[in-house]
């Protein structure tokens, strides 16, 4: 039976139970009780380009959310942000709409009544994001991966604990639709359905070159440029390295430019071993042992890698390979069998990379049995299941309202950003680097330690700086 389409779930509700999360600031409407058709979580989307364009109908699609505002320091963006999302309120029957604007996300979040935000950022500017929202009470929902870097991961961790919001990660693998078969492979493999788990092959795609050198050109008038390059180096503006000014869905160029994104490592590699880590029983671990190598892209207007390949050693003598020649998805790999899981033809976005043959099955096993409902039934009582969640964008909006923690916490996602970081750095460098998952530090490498992080370009960008003023160790 076909899955419904990505933007056919988007209507669906969904639920989760994950443990409670005693939260330091309500919504106005769970403060007095459970939301009435008046009494809605203020929502207010950051970033309003090819990602938060999705986001933001997502959780407009719930009965929970009411967005209130829209904000990018690109003011075509900003208007066809507030333009989308006044036309799909006006779809569902209303007609007196107004959705406040904001070129400073600051000004925002200083907005009152306002209870929760949707980051869809660059991924340089996660954290920063994330972590004003935080401490201005608001709760999360931030894209994947959820920083740029391990010390920014760190840091938002601890500004979450210490506000206690709710923080979802964008890392829709976890929930069902539309790609339910990461789910079942996954704790499938958690509960030794396949025997012993020996390895987990992932593979994400590769970039290419753009092909054109790098070239400074003159700044659009509507894009505040200096404030987008954050705690990013200094340096000029190129359309290829930003985002095209002529498209709203077009790929971005941050994502394949080193200063703003660290390439398919991380963002593919952000969703697939975050799965990874799950089957492993390491969302909240690591590996011990990172090795990799990869080609980089030169004298080229983008800068990430191309070609990898990259080993990670984890807790009891399990391998993750990530190799570009590798199909797309997951293969787990035991003693008694193996599952593989993909999207397939479904994708979030037209760059997405493509399916080895898109009709081919999502879910496939050594054993076809393995597929069966009864499989999973049949894992016994002590199995580890995984909290119930049909769609992730309505998931969050039920934790904060039932102050729980939603399916992708930042405890989990934080992990996740963290070895395909290390990944990427043992890429770079060239060496194996060991990991003290516990600790989180890498062992006997100063160099390599020192790299976890980058420092600001300006100090209004140091993260430590800003922890430290708000009291948080």
């Amino acid at each position: 039976m076909r899955r419904p389409s990505r933007r056919a779930f988007l209507v669906e509700s969904g639920s989760a139970a994950l443990g409670l999360v005693i939260l330091r600031r309500l919504p106005a409407s769970a403060r007095r009780g459970a939301p009435s058709s008046l009494e809605k979580i203020e929502v207010a989307q950051i970033g309003c380009g090819r990602m938060g364009r999705g986001d933001v109908l997502g959780v407009l699609a719930s009965p929970l959310a009411r967005i209130v505002a829209v904000c990018d320091l690109d003011s075509k963006r900003l208007a066809a942000g507030k333009q989308l999302v006044e036309e799909a309120y006006q779809k569902q029957g209303e007609s007196k709409i107004d959705v406040a604007t904001y070129a400073d996300y600051r000004e925002l979040l200083a907005r009152p009544g306002l209870d929760a935000v949707i980051v869809s950022v660059p991924d340089h500017w996660h954290a920063r994001v994330a972590v004003d929202a935080a401490l201005a009470g608001k709760h999360a929902y931030v894209q994947k991966p959820v920083t740029y870097d391990v010390a920014e991961a760190i840091a938002l961790r601890k500004v979450v604990h210490a506000k206690r919001v709710v923080l979802q990660t964008g890392s829709q693998q976890r929930s069902d639709e539309p790609w339910y078969a990461f789910r079942i492979a996954s704790e499938l493999a958690r509960n030794g359905a396949i025997g012993k788990l020996k390895s987990i092959q992932i593979g994400l795609g590769s970039d290419s070159p753009s092909g054109k050198p790098p070239a400074p050109m003159a700044v659009p008038e509507h894009l505040d440029y200096a404030r987008w390059l954050g705690a990013a180096p200094e340096q000029p503006y190129m359309e290829g390295r930003v985002h095209p000014q002529s498209s709203l869905s077009g790929r971005p160029g941050w994502i394949t430019t080193e200063d703003f994104g660290l390439g398919m490592i991380t963002n593919w590699g952000a969703h697939h071993v975050d799965i990874a880590q799950w089957a492993l029983g390491q969302e909240r671990g690591g590996p011990l042992a990172i090795e990799g190598r990869a080609t980089f892209m030169q004298n080229d207007l983008w800068t990430v890698h191309r070609d990898y390949h990259v080993e990670l050693s984890y807790p009891g003598d399990v391998q993750v390979v990530l190799d570009q020649k590798f199909e797309v998805g997951l293969r787990f790999e035991g003693d008694g069998g193996w599952l593989f899981a993909t999207r397939n033809e479904e994708r979030a976005t037209a760059s997405d990379p493509k399916a080895a043959d898109p009709k081919s099955a999502p879910l496939r096993a050594s054993d076809v049995r393995l597929l069966a409902p009864e499989a999973r039934n049949d894992l016994g009582a002590k199995a580890v299941r995984w909290p119930a969640s049909k769609n992730h964008y309505f998931d969050w909006l039920e934790a904060i309202r039932d102050r729980r923690a939603p399916v992708a916490p930042i405890d989990e996602s934080a992990r996740s950003l963290t070895a395909c970081y290390l990944a990427w750095l043992a890429m770079k460098l060239g060496r194996k680097l060991k990991w003290d998952a516990a600790a989180e530090r890498i062992v006997d490498d100063p160099d390599a330690a020192a790299r976890l992080g980058r420092a600001p370009r300006a100090g209004e960008y140091d993260l430590a700086a800003v922890l430290k003023r708000a009291g948080i160790e």
